[in-house]
């Protein structure tokens, strides 16, 4: 066994810049969702218009992300993503446009909602290539040997900007309006390609390329159902994400249940990323390699848990206490489940790999919400979320039995190894 250094990924120079890149995307794709959520409500006064937006986003980002996964092992990894922060670039700038209150007086305002919808749709689009192309550059501005450190310190700053990005999203709603919002956000875009010109050109490590669309996203495709880790790995965040969507409904418990207002609901709201992120600075010093597979149903076993207590629960801080509790265990699930990606996954079918994982995952959060809206709509709120809490529990103990080689896996194995 190796010494651990929490800080071992931070002393390569092109993993630090990575990591700026993606906070000020993520920065920039949280605050722009919010902000536009915030437009969209205040010209229609219509609770739909804020399920259209989630709709408008993930059809093109879960239709196109085979596609883009092929694209992206095809593709040199920099050039790529170059182009995708363009396309963001464009969209943000023409959301800032139509967010003026100028031209909103010169069109009808189901011309400007409409508008923002075809936005969010091309935003989709980009969006599903970006993600399996900062999956595919981890691994070429960092060594093999440091991948566990690595993808805790990216997780670290996927899980600070995913809270700050929402946070400052409202504040600048605030300070400075909806449109001039919009020009902060252009600016994180600026940062992140400014930064990502410093990162040198990477080789591409697909051996196969030219090869027909079909065959590759059946290799692909093929790879992840075969490799059990990796599809167990998913299908148990598939799970959480799906059914564990207490977030989507907290509105409801802050105002009719718990009865806390909007400052007790921005710290219900707050509390599983803070909980999540506390563990993952945690991992980073004591790293969870040993018998990691078990580890990572026990942490999202314990999720079901919490969201089942946060559902039960009338007491205001057993409510904050349990969905900090599902951040902490769902700290851990993240951790665990990106360092098996990383270490399993060939170099040649990164792209791809991680397409499959935004399907998987991403789409989740989306019709996870959609998940939670209806459940609640025929059950009632408390009863939608115990049911989601009991059915996450559920498919984890399936899980434990149809897939052994995820639960006996040991990362520190692989982590001697390299």
């Amino acid at each position: 066994m190796k010494s651990n250094d929490p800080y071992e990924a931070l002393r390569f120079k092109e993993f630090r810049l990575f990591l700026i890149i993606r906070f000020a995307m993520v920065m920039a794709w949280t605050m722009q969702f919010i902000v536009i959520e915030w437009e969209v409500y205040s010209l229609t006064k219509d609770p739909l218009s804020l399920g259209l937006i989630g709709l408008m986003e993930v059809i093109p980002a879960v239709s196109m992300a085979l596609f883009a996964g092929h694209i992206v092992d095809q593709k040199e990894k920099k050039g790529l993503l170059i182009k995708c922060l363009l396309a963001f670039f464009t969209i943000s700038s023409l959301m800032f446009v139509v967010c003026l209150p100028h031209f909103q007086e010169v069109f009808a305002t189901n011309t400007v909602v409409w508008c923002i919808y075809t936005l969010v749709f091309c935003g989709g689009l980009v969006r599903s290539f970006i993600s399996p192309t900062i999956f595919s550059m981890f691994s070429l501005v960092i060594p093999k040997a440091s991948y566990l450190n690595g993808a805790t310190w990216s997780s670290s700053v996927w899980q600070i900007g995913s809270v700050l990005g929402p946070a400052i999203g409202g504040f600048s709603i605030l300070w400075i309006g909806v449109h001039w919002s919009m020009l902060v956000i252009i600016g994180f875009t600026i940062l992140a390609f400014l930064v990502l010109t410093q990162i040198e050109t990477k080789p591409i490590l697909n051996t196969k390329i030219g090869e027909k669309v079909k065959d590759s996203l059946k290799e692909g495709l093929r790879f992840v159902f075969n490799t059990k880790e990796i599809l167990g790995a998913l299908t148990l965040d598939m799970a959480a994400v799906l059914f564990g969507g207490a977030v989507a409904l907290l509105p409801i418990f802050a105002q009719d249940i718990l009865k806390v207002g909007p400052t007790g609901f921005g710290f219900l709201r707050a509390a599983p990323a803070i909980g999540s992120f506390i563990t993952i600075i945690i991992v980073a010093y004591f790293p969870i390699t040993v018998k990691a597979g078990f580890k990572l149903f026990v942490a999202i076993f314990g999720f079901g848990i919490s969201i089942i207590v946060f559902g039960l629960s009338e007491w205001y801080i057993v409510s904050l206490i349990a969905l900090f509790f599902s951040g902490v265990f769902d700290g851990v699930s993240v951790i665990v489940r990106q360092t098996i990606l990383q270490l399993k996954t060939p170099d040649n079918m990164r792209g791809r790999v991680a397409s499959v994982n935004a399907m998987f995952i991403g789409s989740s959060n989306e019709l996870g919400a959609f998940e939670s809206g209806v459940a609640a709509k025929v059950l009632g709120a408390v009863n939608a979320v115990v049911f989601g809490g009991v059915m996450t529990c559920i498919i984890v103990l399936s899980s434990a039995f149809t897939f052994p080689k995820l639960r006996n896996l040991d990362l520190s194995e692989e982590e001697d190894e390299n």
